[in-house]
């Protein structure tokens, strides 16, 4: 009998032995070669007409580059680079003619949608230690370039980035709305209670965007005089129609003095919340459908009437309930001015508080285990990673129209309702 000397390989108590995963990663590696064979064909194809003296092709494909390994979100990929060559005489290197992968770019190691995982996953509680064995689990063991020293480098990289982000040129941008509010992520005890000073704003195509963000000290007017005077400074001379924002009184002093022209809207969101801590528990729920009749009212008048109902109702028992309530009336019903299209999004700060929660569980969690720098930067990271599923303003072209001057009433521009009233 023939003896076998075979070796026989023991699976390892934390592999995970998935076909599914294998196959998929093995489409993915032939699908980005094809990508990237197509990318270089292409290239080469728009200078077919280059020719040298001797009627020979000038731009022709040159092989591949090394092997090396992507880390994508379905774990690494071995790939090559296509490589093509300029096979002019006599052209000095900076008039070569260069292929430049827009798929593949010559230095990458990981994918970007990797890198905007890796802040979301700090942020969710995951220290820079553990970055490897939480990532091992998504992305497989084999996951490289994602030691604790090469995410500290990515830290750098994140604050040159935000530095660069912040002395950006502005005088090209134009917001319609914005959104403003203060995040407190309580970092460590510092001696200071510090938050997060986010602005977001509406440009006349709908698109939302970050239009400033700086750590200032709690919600003072000082500090957010500073974030609106810096962003006035870097060219965005035309103020917004109206801004949102929460009761806090630092910002809307500050507005006032850097853009006076700008229209106040108070968030429901936070004034129902106010509201409503001043009455029993036993009472929100019927207090709540009250207020709900005010700020839903199909038109100004209707949702006066009813906070004027509203403050008959309560007032005798509930007087600091209902003024509460009423002493920012105006500002509580600006969004009447507006086309109706939009009153959802102006009525609340939500933009903001949306992207933040994940922020505060992270803070939560962590029991203040995040330096300020470091929160500041991972909530850069963080926002700018969401910026890219933002949606769009509902009713985008009735922007135009507020840019020209055109006047709403109650949701409708002034010249429609002149003439439905005709």
């Amino acid at each position: 009998m023939k003896k076998t000397t075979d070796i026989i390989a023991f699976r390892q108590p934390e592999s995970v032995d998935d076909p599914l995963t294998e196959i998929a990663r093995d489409g993915a590696r032939r699908m980005l070669a094809a990508a990237l064979r197509a990318e270089a064909d292409a290239f080469v194809a728009q200078y077919a007409e280059e020719t040298l003296p001797d009627g020979r092709q000038r731009v022709v494909r040159h092989g591949y580059g090394p092997e090396r390994s992507i880390l994508t979100g379905i774990g690494a990929l071995d790939v090559q680079r296509p490589k093509v060559r300029d096979r002019a005489p006599d052209v000095p290197a900076e008039k070569k003619i260069r292929f430049s992968s827009a798929i593949l770019p010559k230095w990458a190691r990981r994918s970007r949608s990797l890198d905007a995982l890796l802040p979301v996953l700090y942020l969710r509680g995951i220290s820079m230690g553990n970055f490897q064995e939480a990532l091992a689990a998504i992305l497989g063991k084999d996951a490289p370039n994602l030691s604790p020293d090469v995410v500290s480098r990515l830290t750098g990289e994140w604050q040159q980035e935000y530095d660069r982000w912040q002395r950006r040129d502005l005088s090209a941008r134009r917001y319609v709305y914005i959104w403003a509010d203060g995040v407190y992520l309580q970092a460590r005890m510092e001696p200071q209670a510090e938050c997060m000073l986010v602005i977001l704003g509406a440009t006349p195509e709908g698109k939302k965007e970050l239009v400033g963000f700086q750590v200032g000290l709690r919600e003072s007017a000082q500090s957010w005089r500073e974030l609106l005077i810096d962003i006035k400074a870097r060219g965005l001379a035309v103020p917004p129609e109206i801004a949102v924002g929460d009761g806090a009184m630092g910002f809307w002093k500050a507005l006032d003095e850097v853009f006076p022209g700008t229209r106040h809207q108070r968030c429901w969101v936070h004034k129902i919340a106010n509201v409503l801590n001043k009455f029993p528990k036993s009472m929100q729920p019927a207090v709540k459908a009250d207020l709900r009749e005010i700020w839903q009212a199909e038109t100004r008048a209707v949702a006066q009437t009813a906070m004027n109902v509203f403050a008959e109702k309560y007032g005798a028992k509930y007087e600091k309930a209902v003024t509460c309530l009423t002493k920012d009336s105006v500002a509580l019903l600006a969004f009447y001015d507006f086309p109706a299209d939009h009153w959802d999004h102006l009525r609340t700060g939500n933009p903001i508080e949306s992207v933040f929660a994940t922020v505060r569980h992270r803070t939560v969690r962590t029991k203040g285990a995040l330096s300020q720098k470091t929160a500041k930067l991972m909530v850069f990271k963080l926002v700018q990673a969401a910026a890219k599923t933002w949606r769009r303003l509902k009713g985008a072209n009735q922007l135009p129209l507020l840019i020209e001057g055109v006047t709403f009433t109650d949701g409708v521009a002034t010249s429609v309702a002149e003439n439905r009233a005709a």
